[in-house]
């Protein structure tokens, strides 16, 4: 299919490169193509890390050929921020090769809504089906429960995090204490307006007043460099660009509520005046997702 400006590139990660930001840090960047997500490997002396896969078998074997150039022999884990498709639907190459790390929450909600999910995002276009042909879900090696887990990677030690239901019903941040550098996931995108799945009745696991609560706790980690789920990377300002996003829309709903105004009516009257705030940031269309959500609260 010809690209044109109504059509967006096929959804491919370019592993070709990866930008080291750190010594033994880097990120595979999205490029801002559409389902890409920024992808990390972080190298310790005798384990390397990588966060997020990509979406569908090659881009997985893509980014799993990157890594093992970058790791050598040393020995790989992978973790996932949260079970969208675009983030962690490329695992399978790394089963049997890496030790697969999630927190529990993620791995049910993977369980219960990962086909759906597929065949929902097989829907989304003929190249987005395609590089989701014959993608097979996979369970992680390892499981942890709590809100933390810490990954030592020889000289180098990274946390996980999750606050629970948030974006998702389970959230994960990476973060490299030593070097403050912190891998978001959807938890914050840069310049990009936040995605709220808030797809009644199939799927309403968001908890707002978490997803701040997490924004709060990554801003208070004050990291030198914010690697956001899609988007370029940063620092503190784009956590405090979504938190302060989703405060903005819960008062303006709030006080649409108070006046009586229905919930068509606040998405007709706000989501210019969302959009109008941020005549820079990418896919307005989830301003609506986010006034619906706050609506039925």
């Amino acid at each position: 299919m010809t690209e044109t400006a109504n059509t967006p590139p096929a959804p491919i990660v370019d592993a070709s490169s990866p930008k080291e930001i750190a010594d033994g840090v880097f990120v595979i960047e999205d490029h801002r193509i559409p389902l890409v997500p920024n992808i990390g490997i972080v190298l310790g002396e005798h384990s390397a890390l990588v966060v997020d896969s990509g979406m569908g078998r090659a881009n997985g074997e893509a980014v799993l050929a990157a890594a093992q150039k970058l790791a050598g022999s040393r020995k790989l884990y992978l973790t996932i921020t949260h079970f969208h498709p675009e983030h962690g639907y490329g695992a399978e190459p790394f089963k049997g090769v890496a030790e697969i790390v999630y927190n529990r929450a993620q791995a049910a909600e993977l369980a219960a809504k990962g086909e759906a999910y597929l065949d929902m995002f097989k829907g989304m276009g003929p190249a987005v089906a395609a590089a989701l042909e014959n993608t097979h879900l996979v369970e992680a090696d390892t499981l942890y429960d709590g809100g933390e887990h810490e990954v030592e990677l020889g000289g180098r030690k990274i946390l996980l995090k999750t606050w629970g239901k948030a974006h998702t019903q389970a959230d994960q941040i990476v973060f490299l204490p030593a070097e403050k550098i912190l891998f978001t996931g959807d938890l914050a995108e840069e310049k990009t307006f936040p995605i709220f799945p808030w797809f009644p009745p199939h799927d309403m696991d968001i908890d707002a007043a978490t997803w701040v609560k997490a924004l709060e706790d990554c801003i208070a980690l004050s990291p030198a460099i914010v690697v956001p789920g899609h988007g370029d990377l940063g620092g503190g300002d784009i956590l405090v660009g979504v938190r302060d996003y989703i405060e903005d829309v819960k008062a303006r709903v709030d006080t649409g509520k108070n006046k009586g105004m229905s919930e068509d009516a606040m998405v007709e009257a706000l989501g210019p005046e969302i959009r109008a705030r941020h005549p820079d940031w990418h896919f307005p269309e989830w301003i609506d997702f986010a006034i619906r959500y706050f609506a039925q609260q």
